[in-house]
């Protein structure tokens, strides 16, 4: 299961290791997840109340930031390359923040194949390329074949009578 982000904490909610140049910060609640905290030289001279004040300041500005950002996902063009291959990782990545792909059992022992654009990713490929966007969350919507290029409407419900789907 993925683990919580870390939250702002008092000292008696943490426990805090030095290794070199970086504090390890553990929450006794092992649902939140362990920050390791690069502060520099300076960490042997400071106490554990000022690197948690530190990692405070940190979790704060970073929660300002999100609070400030709003997202505008991307879409590549119909037309234009979708990904492209980064040689030094061995792998593709989206150039955008948007992917229209086709889903197709062509794999070893009908695995999932993935089409964008003219390029068939195997899963490992795309699992791969979806690892770029560690962190981030991801919508999937399935459309039919012939309409990936529009925008789909979205209907938001908690019952889908399987009697009635095309599929």
């Amino acid at each position: 299961m993925r683990k919580k982000k870390p939250v702002i904490a008092t000292l008696d909610l943490v426990q805090i290791k030095r290794d070199g140049e970086y504090a390890m910060i553990s929450y006794i609640d092992p649902s939140i997840a362990t920050t390791h905290l690069k502060v520099g030289p300076e960490i042997q001279r400071m106490t554990d109340q000022e690197i948690l004040d530190l990692h405070n300041y940190v979790i704060q500005a970073q929660n300002e930031m999100a609070r400030q950002y709003h997202h505008v996902a991307r879409e590549i063009p119909p037309g234009r390359p979708q990904i492209s291959y980064f040689s030094e990782g061995n792998q593709w990545t989206s150039r955008g923040h948007v992917l229209r792909c086709l889903i197709d059992d062509g794999g070893p022992d009908n695995e999932p194949v993935i089409s964008i654009d003219d390029q068939e990713l195997s899963l490992e490929e795309f699992g791969r390329l979806l690892r770029t966007y560690a962190g981030w969350g991801m919508r999937m919507v399935f459309v039919p074949e012939d309409e990936i290029e529009k925008e789909p409407q979205i209907s938001v419900c908690d019952y889908v009578d399987d009697s009635k789907s095309d599929v």
